[in-house]
């Protein structure tokens, strides 16, 4: 892995948000991981289910994982994993749920991934979510050491 790089973004609005899934989804692969940080009512969620439905065949309710820990949702290309690890008591429970073999084989989005400890993929990229002063803006910090994510330059403020 290459040196940690950090990029600054801006979402205006929810729909800047969904727009910034949906820039990002048509590159991602099976055995990606995208660690989605942040207060509650920040943007993960909707960020993820913009990204999740832009990747289905077919219209679908996508319900935030709060209570089922995981939703899967099958794609052409992949299946998707929504996870919402804020109710996980302990890292061993992730083996449980399957998700450390869903690294491999899956699109991975993991909310609240600190309760990951150290099985977060090193190759995953970090998206950080914080409110701004501005209603209805966010702050997005992007993190990653896998140079496959460089193509977020063309998308962010440094």
């Amino acid at each position: 892995m290459g040196r940690m790089t950090t990029l600054h973004l801006t979402s205006s609005s929810p729909e800047d948000t969904a727009d910034l899934a949906r820039t990002i989804a048509p590159r991602l692969n099976r055995g990606d991981c995208i660690l989605l940080s942040g207060h509650i009512g920040g943007g993960k969620t909707h960020f993820a289910r913009s990204l999740i439905q832009s990747q289905l065949e077919q219209p679908e309710d996508v319900p935030s994982p709060t209570f089922t820990l995981v939703q899967t949702y099958p794609t052409p290309r992949f299946e998707i994993w929504h996870c919402d690890l804020y109710r996980l008591s302990h890292p061993d429970e992730l083996f449980e749920l399957g998700l450390t073999d869903a690294f491999e084989n899956a699109l991975c989005l993991i909310e609240w991934p600190d309760r990951l400890g150290d099985l977060a993929p090193p190759t995953a990229l970090s998206l950080e979510f914080q409110a701004s002063d501005t209603e209805g803006q966010r702050q997005i910090t992007a993190r990653y050491s896998d140079p496959r994510w460089d193509f977020l330059r063309g998308i962010a403020h440094v």
